[in-house]
Order: C-alpha cells, then structure tokens, then sequence
C-alpha cells in the first residue's frame, strides 16, 4: 500500500474561507460537524482518545490548531516543542480527522463563530457556559460537548518527565 502523505496533508489542512464552503457543504447533506482545538504539541494517548470519542460525535471532525504564536503566549517561550506544520501533519494523518485549520488567535472565538459546527467539544475540565465559542453554537442551534481526559497524560507531564530524567540538559 502506498501512502500518499502529501495528498493527506493536502486534503486536511486548510484555511478558515476554504473550511467555511465546505463545512456548509457537510452541513447541507446532513453531516453533523463536530470542532475541537488545542494545541497538540507531543501527541500521546490522551489526545488520540480525546480527538477519537469527539470524532464520533459526528461525520466531521476539524480540529483548530493553535499556531506557534498563540502557543507562546498561552504556554511560555520554551512552548510548543514541535511547530505548528509538524503537529498539523501529525493530527491530519489521524483517518479519523477531517480538517485542520491554523489559528493565529488565543481562543479559536473567530473561527468557531465563522464556522458555526454543529458540536463543539472541550475536555471535561472546562463547563459548558465557559467554553469559547459555546455561545455561538448554541445560538445557532448547534450542541456543545465535554470528554473526559485520560488521567495521568498531558504533554506539560511529559515535557516535565523528560526534564527529570536529564537534569541539566533540556
């Protein structure tokens, strides 16, 4: 089998105009669309489950991906770890995501009000009243969904344990 990994990262990773027609798209032939965002710097089991149960929330899953910018302001300098083209590559080779759109912004307010999902989905740790956006969708007749994390996986964790193991060199 051949894997075309250019096409794939052709075909998902997108700008917020493209994402717009063809979010309206799905939506017409009756496909729910489901949107999350994050920053998904070192990729690990509690992302994949978390991206994997929204993803089932609908036929559409895009996923608003923090640019490196937003990343530094939100997490610090020494953040993200991996840039913004590499995490995208990673997350657009997942056969369960969509689309992938770079967002410049700290919250993805503009591209959540642009695209208007039908299913916005956060990690459990944000109520629903505060998540960015949720307005917006419900407003629009849309519905906004929690998922649990996988305990004990993030990738501050996993930057902090890598740390430990080589004190002095990281």
């Amino acid at each position: 089998m051949r894997i075309d990994l250019e096409k794939i990262l052709i075909s998902k990773i997108t700008n917020i105009s493209l994402l717009k027609t063809q979010v309206k798209d799905w939506q017409n032939k009756g496909q729910k669309v489901v949107f999350t965002n994050g920053v998904f710097d070192l990729l690990h089991i509690g992302h994949i489950t978390y991206l994997a149960k929204a993803a089932e929330l609908g036929e559409k899953l895009i996923i608003g991906l923090n640019a490196d910018s937003s990343v530094k302001r939100i997490k610090g300098e020494s953040r993200p770890v991996n840039d913004q083209n590499s995490r995208a590559a990673i997350l657009a080779a997942l056969f369960f995501v969509d689309a992938i759109v770079i967002f410049e912004e700290d919250t993805p307010l503009n591209l959540i009000s642009t695209l208007l999902p039908d299913i916005l989905v956060k990690g459990a740790d944000y109520a629903v009243e505060n998540i960015v956006g949720s307005k917006e969708v419900l407003a629009n007749g849309g519905d906004v969904k929690t998922i649990d994390f996988v305990q004990g996986y993030s990738s501050t964790s996993i930057i902090e344990k890598i740390r430990q193991q080589i004190p002095g060199k990281v």
